[in-house]
């Protein structure tokens, strides 16, 4: 697999049912939250180790909460994206975002934003980042 450019890794507005690149991006991440299930009885395996006597834990397989962090930061550039995020993030509604990567696989889902952050420094550019927090079912679509 070729190393992506990372200014192809692109989170977008998909409130309309038009995916609309948010403007001004500069810094995108990811992260897959997993919340685990123990299992673990007094008949579970026993955990090999110097005194023989103690069981291995077990984790219930697709048994946990998983969710999904988007982060993001960038330029504001006045965008519909954009705006539309700093809507999102004032109602609190759930809103549906696509996040595509470099390879053309997408995570599709709605998201809240969490934070949202605008900055502005009075001989630079004005900036904003934000959060988002997975809502309901998320999508993956290996390219």
């Amino acid at each position: 697999m070729a190393a992506q450019k990372g200014s192809s890794f692109l989170l977008k507005d998909n409130s309309s049912g038009t995916p609309q690149t948010i403007g001004g991006m500069r810094s995108t991440s990811m992260t897959i939250n997993g919340e685990t299930v123990d299992i673990t009885n007094k008949d579970s395996a026993t955990f090999t180790g110097s005194s023989g006597h103690d069981i291995g834990r077990v984790l219930g397989a697709n048994m946990g909460i998983r969710s999904m962090t988007l982060s993001a930061s960038g330029v504001f550039t006045d965008s519909t994206g954009e705006n539309n995020l700093r809507g999102a993030a004032f109602t609190g509604a759930a809103v549906n975002y696509d996040l595509v990567f470099g390879d053309g696989s997408d995570v599709k889902g709605a998201f809240i934003v969490t934070s949202y952050e605008r900055a502005g420094e009075f001989n630079g550019e004005e900036t904003f980042s934000c959060t988002l927090e997975s809502s309901g079912t998320i999508t993956y679509t290996n390219a």
